[in-house]
């Protein structure tokens, strides 16, 4: 998957769009990623013994397609990239600037 843990990103559709936030967790599986502070939703909690009832505020799962990465670099929304150079490191690199986002290690 593209967009990882700690990557900003903005939403392209939807309730938020235009929001941005860092990426909390990413799920490769299912293709998509929790975003701080956006796509909330609110849950009611009811009482039990010892606890009284409550309204939690929790971040639901975007899916990938809603989203884009901001690099880091020049600070534009932008579509990942990706090098591997000759001693076999995996590079992400942003396709504007040609930026390093992260380097990854290869699998053999």
């Amino acid at each position: 998957m593209k967009i990882l843990k700690g990557d900003k990103v903005k939403v392209l559709i939807g309730k938020d769009k235009g929001r941005e936030g860092e990426v909390l967790k990413s799920f490769p599986k299912k293709s998509s990623v929790v975003v701080q502070g956006l796509n909330i939703y609110k849950k009611h909690i009811k009482p039990s013994q010892g606890h009284p009832g409550s309204i939690i505020q929790k971040e639901r799962a975007l899916h990938i397609s809603k989203v884009i990465l901001i690099c880091p670099e020049c600070k534009k929304t932008t579509r990942v990239g990706y090098k591997i150079d000759k001693s076999g490191t995996k590079y992400r690199i942003c396709k504007k600037c040609q930026a390093v986002l992260t380097k990854e290690v290869a699998k053999k």
